[in-house]
């Protein structure tokens, strides 16, 4: 015989499956660094011919497909050690709550980081790696809470913004070679996922009255 107390409730339904999604966005964070890993190793024995192919090359309209794949591309060894880190970090923060969303957050962040460095990189230069996603996370992370409005998100944004105040600083023109363009459009398609891929809930609908409406004219008064 099921009793009450044996129905789980509401809450720690949700909180098993936050922990659930959790876990797949950790495994799938792990899968990407694999990827992107395996493709270094490969694009390094090649003399980085890969990146050179399919990274982005400023305003050629033929090179427009590889604002897709130029994320998963590095420059040297250097550049995805830099990358890895804080990918790993703000990629699971940004999938833990769904990884469905989180995937079509990263073509929106992919896109507009791509586009921003093919409009506006120096003519012949070509762009790869994943910083503009890092920068397009860490956004999404930041106002998520505020537009699904789950206050553990919003304490998490906070707690990024204060943690990791320093990348901030990628949105402005630094070192040469150092893509800002990709990082600032990256950062703004991460904002604007979050407003995207918000949270829809449905309006309430008030409630029927307990009992019908009885007129007080008796109705024989109203002829």
């Amino acid at each position: 015989m099921t009793t009450a107390a044996d129905v789980p409730r509401s809450g720690q339904r949700d909180a098993e499956a936050m922990i659930a999604e959790a876990k797949k966005a950790l495994w799938v964070m792990v899968g990407v660094l694999v990827v992107l890993w395996l493709i270094q190793i490969y694009n390094a024995i090649d003399g980085y011919e890969l990146a050179l192919e399919y990274g982005t090359r400023a305003r050629e309209i033929s090179s427009l497909p590889t604002v897709l794949t130029a994320p998963l591309m590095h420059a040297s060894w250097g550049h995805i050690e830099f990358n890895s880190g804080p990918l790993f970090i703000f990629g699971f923060l940004a999938a833990y709550r769904g990884v469905k969303k989180f995937l079509s957050v990263t073509i929106l962040i992919a896109v507009t980081s791509g586009l921003g460095a093919w409009t506006l990189h120096d003519s012949g230069t070509v762009g790869v790696g994943a910083s503009g996603l890092v920068m397009g996370y860490f956004g999404y992370v930041l106002v998520r809470g505020i537009f699904d409005r789950h206050k553990i998100d919003i304490v998490i944004g906070l707690v990024m913004a204060l943690c990791f105040a320093y990348q901030f600083t990628n949105l402005f023109p630094q070192d040469a070679g150092v893509s800002w363009q990709a990082h600032l459009f990256g950062f703004l398609g991460g904002l604007a996922g979050g407003w995207v891929f918000r949270d829809r809930r449905p309006k309430p609908v008030s409630a029927a009255p307990a009992f019908p409406a009885i007129p007080l004219t008796p109705p024989d008064a109203l002829k």
